[in-house]
Order: C-alpha cells, then sequence, then structure tokens
C-alpha cells in the first residue's frame, strides 16, 4: 500500500476542491493537476456543429438567465448540502497544483509518467484522450453526475426527474474510457431531491452522494480487490443541456426545477 500514490486531473471549479479536501487526509496525493477552461467561443462552435445553431442559443439563454438566478436562490440549500455531506470547497494546497493548457497536452502526458500513480482521479475534465489513458497503467477513476449508461452526457439527475425516473436518479463512479462515461461500473446510488433542489443543487447532491463511493472504489483498487457493477436495463443516451424552452415547459408541465 506505501507504494499506492494518487494524481487528479480536474478542472478549475468547486467540485475539485471538494474531491480534493475530501480525498486529501486519507490519500497519498501526489498532485492535482488543473487544466484551463476551454475557451468560450471554441466551446460554443463545438457545440453548434454538433448540436445546431438554434439549440445552442437556447441553452445559452437557459445559463445566462435560469441558471444565473437559481445560482443566487439556491445560496443557502446549497450550504445545507455541504453541510449535511462534510463538503469542503476551501482551496487546494498550492504545492499540489500543476497548472496545465489541458488534460491532452503533452505536459500532462510528462506528469503522469514522471509521476506513475495508482490511481487518477478525474473531475470535470474535457474529454481524456486515449493516449494519456494509456500512458501510463493507473486506473482512471470519474464521479458521474448520472446513472450509466442511460443518462451519459450532462445534468443525469435533472434529466431522469424529467423522465420521471426517479430510480436512475442518482450518480455513478466508473473507470475511465475514450467514451463519453461508457467505462465500467464500480459503484452507483441514487439521489433524492426535495423540494428545496433543483437543476443547480442536484450535482451537489450527486457530489456528496458519490465522494464515499470514490473512496471505497479506491481502497478497492490500491487493495487489488475492485469489482465491476453490472449495468441498469435501459436505453443508453447521451444527454446536453436544456434549452431555455425545454427548462421552462418541463418546470409547467412536469414540475421539474
Amino acid at each position: 500500500m506505501s507504494d499506492n500514490k494518487i494524481v487528479i486531473l480536474g478542472g478549475r471549479r468547486e467540485s475539485t476542491n471538494i474531491v480534493y479536501n475530501a480525498l486529501k487526509d486519507e490519500f497519498p496525493i501526489e498532485r492535482v493537476v488543473i487544466e484551463d477552461p476551454v475557451p468560450r467561443f471554441r466551446l460554443l462552435r463545438r457545440r453548434i456543429k454538433r448540436l445546431g445553431f438554434f439549440r445552442v442559443v437556447g441553452q445559452v439563454l437557459f445559463q445566462s438567465i435560469v441558471v444565473s438566478y437559481l445560482r443566487r436562490k439556491s445560496r443557502k440549500r446549497l450550504g445545507e448540502i455541504r453541510e449535511v455531506f462534510g463538503l469542503d470547497n476551501s482551496p487546494i494546497d498550492k504545492s499540489k497544483i500543476v497548472d496545465v493548457e489541458s488534460v491532452n497536452s503533452d505536459r500532462t502526458r510528462a506528469l503522469l509518467e514522471e509521476t506513475n500513480p495508482t490511481v487518477v482521479v478525474i473531475n470535470g475534465t474535457r474529454i481524456i484522450a486515449e493516449r494519456i489513458l494509456s500512458c501510463i497503467r493507473a486506473k482512471f477513476i470519474n464521479i458521474h453526475a448520472g446513472i450509466t449508461p442511460l443518462y451519459r452526457g450532462v445534468h443525469g439527475a435533472y434529466w431522469a426527474l424529467v423522465e420521471n425516473n426517479r430510480n436512475a436518479c442518482g450518480v455513478t463512479v466508473h473507470f475511465v474510457d475514450p467514451g463519453i462515461d461508457t467505462g465500467n461500473i464500480i459503484e452507483q446510488a441514487l439521489v433524492e431531491p426535495t423540494k428545496d433542489d433543483n437543476f443547480v443543487t442536484y450535482p451537489l447532491l450527486q457530489l456528496g452522494t458519490g465522494i464515499p463511493l470514490l473512496k471505497k472504489a479506491i481502497r478497492d483498487v490500491f487493495g487489488g480487490r475492485i469489482e465491476m457493477k453490472p449495468p441498469p436495463e435501459g436505453k443508453s443516451r447521451l444527454w446536453s443541456h436544456p434549452t431555455l424552452f425545454e427548462y421552462v415547459r418541463h418546470r409547467i408541465r412536469r414540475e421539474v426545477k
């Protein structure tokens, strides 16, 4: 066990801080590699190419109007969730951080090869390229905010509620492969949103529920006893952000906030 160590590959977001602080007292974290965000123009251009101009405009309107409002409204509830799950979002130890342009950069690959961790924990990065995943023998593990393979992509809890599928409103800890949330399942658990929860609080509920599963997965990898879980039955689907019109429609017709 003394040779086991962890590298975190993360984005510049609160959840990366929370994951680091949840793991640091139990596991040997060698480095936290933080990637720069994809430039907004490039991100939007990719989305337009994949989803179409009008859908992306609707998503941007949703983010700028609804999400901004919900974040302001939900500050108290977000604080309650942090307290209930003991989520610490304080800054990461600066001595652990290495900044990179992308998790898929040559710099990231060199850092991984130099550190040679047993486990690489992923949080909030872009899709990781095969050449990064295969450059070392480590297990790459991610907490996904959804039950895979039914709710791949983003906002899995929200879309499960929209589909009135509370039995698939949850979180998955899985191995990372070159696909989008297609890796083998290690653990899954459901979340139970309350009437006070909404689009911006679901992910924090999922993170709080997923961290104990992540810790167990790391212990199992370190102990050489990892077991995969069979995927739930149902159609695999890759989900995207709702548009403003979709959100309003689902809130009125299905009372999903």
